[in-house]
């Protein structure tokens, strides 16, 4: 037998290779294929050896940002950039993709390889954990969200008036949509009025209506948002903004389920399931002299208290990953995620303004990123000033978005706990001895 030639050899060895491997010549015609660069697309060594690679791959970034074109340019390495190709089905395929020049061996450039990977796995299981976390627009993995998330339809059952608690951005529309949408009045009207953007007068018209002739512009008679939303669900957003004269009309018509249009003098029945949401506690309001305790207890019949994101940083990935794709739609680009460096900063950002700043720091992103993923650049400057970890405290880089998201949560749940190790563990749901071997994998320490 024979001794294999260069060719052989090469061909075994890219052969061997699990990833897609391809090379080109100046021309863009493909000079070698690999066997999994076969499976992946479909497509035969012999169909694809001589091709413009162009036309073999159909990929997205062809006309537009070709890895390999500005490798051979420049001579710089590209890694692992996003791209998607077809396969001989017309099936789109998410890939991979790193680049690098061939020289010959006075060191010219005589080509460049190519190769990918099909993250199709990756991506129908990233699809498979976003779906399981998200139930009716609300995305979560945080114990306690998905707790509130457990009783829900409970409470959506019922009749009875909920307050929801929470910081400003914490989500509160969203629990109270779901609560109705759960509800037997689902097929009803949905109504919300935000109490704290109206003039106490103005509100009152708002809510209850009005008769013609109840003032001077009062043309005509106008339903309220409690005629509006009548044998349906009126959310009344920021309840903890309206007056004590408004609180005791609101509490009648809690109690006896009716109501008087302003310029009325018939009594109108309410048929209303209300909601109320608050950024500010109720109970302090009250303690404070503020808020009527008798429409306190009225509402505090059912009471949900949501966290704030800096209390549930495991879902910054999750809401993260939904805004790119969000906004990317939205504005018409195709941004595939969000780099390691950026997911970084993001993790270690204490979000005063909660889930709504982040949709704001990630639509920012997305406006201004004009590559495959959100970069660290692309992020709102205060991100890059501020940071929520405790000074002494520590995490070691561990490499990949997942596990530095991962790390830096352990960390937090640590500082929200005072470095209590049994009541971290508790509230990420493992034991004391998972939790001393993530912290011993991840570089861990505390002060």
């Amino acid at each position: 037998m024979g001794k294999p030639s260069e060719d052989q050899v090469r061909d075994v060895i890219l052969d061997s290779i699990a990833d897609g491997v391809f090379t080109v010549d100046h021309d863009w015609k493909i000079t070698s294929f690999n066997r999994a660069a076969e499976q992946i697309t479909g497509i035969t060594r012999q169909q694809a050896v001589g091709q413009k690679c162009f036309d073999v791959f159909h990929a997205n970034i062809c006309q537009s940002d070709c890895s390999l074109s500005e490798t051979m340019e420049s001579g710089r390495q590209r890694i692992d950039c996003r791209a998607n190709i077809l396969n001989n089905q017309g099936e789109k395929i998410p890939v991979s993709i790193s680049t690098a020049v061939l020289r010959d061996e006075d060191g010219r450039v005589i080509g460049g390889v190519e190769t990918f990977r099909d993250l199709s796995a990756v991506e129908t299981l990233r699809k498979e954990i976003g779906e399981h976390y998200t139930f009716h627009d609300i995305i979560s993995k945080n114990h306690e969200i998905l707790r509130i998330i457990g009783i829900l339809p409970d409470v959506a059952s019922s009749d009875s008036t909920v307050l929801i608690e929470g910081p400003t951005g914490s989500g509160k529309e969203l629990f109270a949509k779901a609560i109705h949408d759960l509800s037997h009045r689902a097929r009803r009207k949905y109504v919300a009025v935000n109490c704290g953007a109206l003039p106490d007068a103005l509100l009152e018209s708002e809510l209850f209506g009005y008769k013609k002739g109840a003032f001077t512009d009062a043309k005509r008679d106008k339903p309220g948002r409690f005629a509006l939303a009548e044998k349906g669900t009126l959310l009344l957003d920021e309840i903890g903004d309206i007056s004590t004269a408004l609180q005791v009309k609101l509490l009648r018509v809690l109690q006896e389920k009716e109501y008087e249009p302003l310029g009325g003098t018939t009594p109108v029945k309410a048929n209303v399931r209300v909601i109320a949401a608050t950024n500010k506690p109720l109970a302090d309001l009250v303690a404070k002299g503020v808020f009527r305790e008798d429409l306190y207890y009225r509402l505090n019949v059912l009471k949900i208290q949501l966290p704030s994101l800096a209390q549930r940083p495991e879902d910054i990935p999750l809401l993260s990953e939904h805004f790119v794709h969000k906004f990317s739609v939205q504005q018409a680009k195709q941004i595939e995620g969000i780099s390691e460096d950026a997911m970084r900063l993001l993790m270690r950002y204490d979000f005063p303004g909660n889930v709504r700043q982040l949709q704001n720091f990630i639509e920012h992103a997305v406006v201004l990123c004009r590559g495959e993923r959100i970069e660290a650049d692309c992020l709102p400057e205060e991100l890059h000033q501020r940071s929520p970890i405790r000074e002494g405290s520590e995490v070691a880089s561990v490499g990949g978005p997942l596990p530095e998201a991962e790390a830096t949560t352990i960390l937090r749940v640590l500082e929200q706990y005072d470095g209590h190790r049994g009541k971290t563990a508790a509230a990420l749901e493992i034991d004391k001895a998972t939790l001393w071997r993530k912290m011993k994998k991840y570089g861990i320490t505390y002060p």
